[in-house]
């Protein structure tokens, strides 16, 4: 997704220490001194002091989830045969709004697995659909979002060499859903690769507010220029217009958001984004529809730029892409206490 959004909040760079964030002491004059150096000096603090990890040229080795070995086996690379989709996401539609497509049936709320997630409900949104780009009409029909009018969804981004976004992201939600259930959540995805294309941004957000979601995580891969890497996680804006009111989600969002960024820097060597969020990693945006309408915690996570040689050579790797699932869900079993 080419980044198009607003400018990204202030962050405090105890954040990362140890994979999670840490609380705020005292009040804000103490910070005063030093919050001219946080966003310059933030992301290469957290590459030394929280990765250690290879660098942007090398891809990381897999490495098992803390105190265990993981236990799920990576797919073998897949090559789009499909045309090289587009490289926006949700972009700016003056169409007028239509009514939305009735969200998948929510599942019952979890009846409890063995685990630390025992009882949590997670639903994860694999961002775009692999089927979309045959169905043009379909996907760039107008959805209402609150504050605005969006596309219905778009193709998503690609690799130079046409890996797309959309089996990159389902690849990565279908690891995801098996580290959680074997930590005992149910998780649901928004799509799973059956569906010839969508689900609409609007939809999405209603599955996980029909599910009354513990978390909610929209995985994705960014389409911007040669040279821009990194990953960036998108935290939802305070936002209080038409069926859009984030005032109840903003905290929990951006707690779950803090914590999904440090875990995700220890467990895949990824640096945040060199383009987006000064060096934080974190952004927040009043733009994106799955964002606006969500009643439940919920963020976005752009885990790399598939237009970026030294991105891709992680992307594009089964390996990397298990780190890269284990980083997200070790971030969501830190924000539900699993």
């Amino acid at each position: 997704m080419s980044y198009a959004g607003p400018e990204p909040d202030g962050f405090d760079e105890d954040y990362y220490r140890d994979g999670a964030p840490r609380r705020r002491f005292g009040g804000r004059p103490v910070l005063v001194t030093f919050a001219a150096l946080v966003p310059t000096a933030l992301a290469a603090w957290l590459v030394w002091q929280v990765v250690s990890g290879p660098g942007d040229s090398e891809p990381p080795k897999v490495l098992p989830a803390p105190g265990q070995s993981s236990t799920v086996s990576p797919s073998q690379d897949e090559k789009a045969s499909s045309p090289a989709p587009s490289t926006s996401k949700e972009s700016k539609s003056a169409a007028s709004s239509s009514a939305p497509s009735k969200a998948s049936k929510a599942p019952a709320k979890p009846a409890g697995g063995s685990g630390p997630l025992k009882g949590k409900l997670v639903v994860i949104d694999p961002g775009h659909n692999p089927g979309n780009f045959r169905h043009t009409t379909e996907i760039n029909r107008s959805v209402n979002v609150g504050n605005g009018s969006k596309e219905c969804d778009t193709t998503g981004t690609s690799t130079n060499a046409g890996y797309t976004e959309a089996r990159f992201t389902l690849d990565v939600a279908k690891r995801m859903r098996a580290y959680l259930e074997q930590r005992g959540a149910t998780v649901q995805l928004t799509q799973d690769g059956h569906r010839a294309w969508g689900p609409c941004v609007d939809e999405r957000a209603e599955i996980g507010n029909k599910a009354k979601a513990d978390a909610v995580v929209s995985v994705h891969a960014d389409g911007s220029g040669e040279g821009n890497r990194g990953f960036h996680v998108i935290l939802p804006a305070s936002v209080r217009a038409g069926a859009a009111d984030t005032t109840p989600i903003v905290k929990p969002s951006r707690d779950l958001g803090e914590r999904i960024a440090g875990l995700y820097v220890k467990a895949t060597g990824q640096a945040p984004s060199n383009y987006v969020g000064g060096g934080t990693g974190l952004d927040t945006r009043s733009d994106l529809g799955g964002l606006n309408l969500s009643k439940v915690p919920k963020v976005f996570i752009e885990c790399g730029n598939m237009r970026d040689s030294q991105d891709v050579e992680r992307l594009t790797s089964d390996a990397w892409r298990q780190k890269a699932a284990q980083g997200i869900s070790e971030g969501i079993m830190s924000f539900l206490g699993g």
